[in-house]
């Protein structure tokens, strides 16, 4: 059903409806714990599901002899992502290979709900009961940051594996100058630690908030598209330039929808390549 002009939303309404989350509760500052996105974690895990769901059946169906569509995509995906790591990871793990075929194929599916109807699943959940559904869960800051978190608890861990607590920790003293005395070394470590510990700090927040800005502003754009299609209802199209104005929004649709398609495989890649050489810098065993 049409919205007449008395109940249709305003752009900012509008706007505030698609950038709304299904939560519990509103957040109590900036970091509140008892805030759950309930639409984010329910797309998360369905995807999570979906992809292991898939790789279990190509494993399950996976044969010897001339293999089929399905089989070969997966199979192609799954050298890909081993090449990648092979040449960039240079320590021995079974657990890197796996980590980045996951990050890859579970951030691209998140990313592609972005290329879903605008109101499709809003509009359906608004019908049952539900007055917000935000679909995409990469524009969620808790759920890009939990994946950004979980990288960099590894980094820690394999930090440490390698290079003894002492050794980890003495890195943050001594890079990136090394000198010889030890009269040179304590001057130097008070700068040392402060820039290099900060460096550290950033890998997570860069991991997340690169993914995050980038499918937020796709969001955005999608959702000004969206209200420039809208905008005077059908009662435009009584004009030429009404007709005109559709026709440039539609295009606008499709132009965007591909760029879109593009920038979140490509976050996707970035997030997962990123993953292995920070697991790889932090496998590597310095004197």
């Amino acid at each position: 059903m049409v919205p007449s002009a008395a109940t249709a939303p305003t752009p900012n309404e509008y706007i505030v409806h698609h950038i709304t989350y299904l939560t519990n509760a509103a957040p109590r500052g900036l970091v509140d714990f008892s805030v759950v996105n309930y639409d984010s974690v329910f797309f998360s895990v369905l995807l999570g599901a979906l992809f292991v769901g898939t790789f279990y059946t190509a494993a399950r169906r996976a044969s010897d002899g001339v293999p089929g569509k399905f089989q070969n995509f997966v199979e192609l995906l799954v050298e890909k992502v081993d090449s990648q790591v092979k040449d960039l990871f240079h320590g021995q793990s079974k657990l890197i290979a796996p980590l980045a075929l996951t990050i890859f194929c579970w951030v691209l599916l998140f990313n592609l709900l972005d290329l879903l109807p605008l109101d499709l699943l809003p509009d359906a959940a608004n019908a049952v009961g539900f007055g917000h559904l935000r679909v995409v869960p990469s524009t969620d800051l808790n759920i890009v940051f939990g994946l950004s978190l979980t990288v960099f608890l590894l980094i820690i861990f394999y930090s440490v594996q390698m290079k003894g607590l002492v050794g980890f920790l003495a890195e943050f003293a001594l890079n990136p100058l090394r000198l010889s005395h030890p009269l040179g070394q304590a001057l130097v470590a008070p700068f040392n630690i402060v820039v290099e510990f900060a460096s550290f700090l950033a890998r997570p927040v860069s991991l997340a908030l690169r993914l995050y800005g980038n499918m937020f502003a796709g969001e955005m754009v999608f959702i000004l598209i969206a209200l420039l299609t809208l905008s005077g209802g059908f009662a435009r199209l009584a004009s030429v330039g009404g007709w005109g104005l559709t026709l440039v929004s539609m295009v606008l649709g499709v132009v965007w929808s591909l760029f879109d398609l593009f920038i979140g495989a490509l976050q996707a890649f970035i997030f997962a390549l990123l993953t292995v050489v920070y697991l790889s810098q932090a496998s590597e065993h310095h004197d």
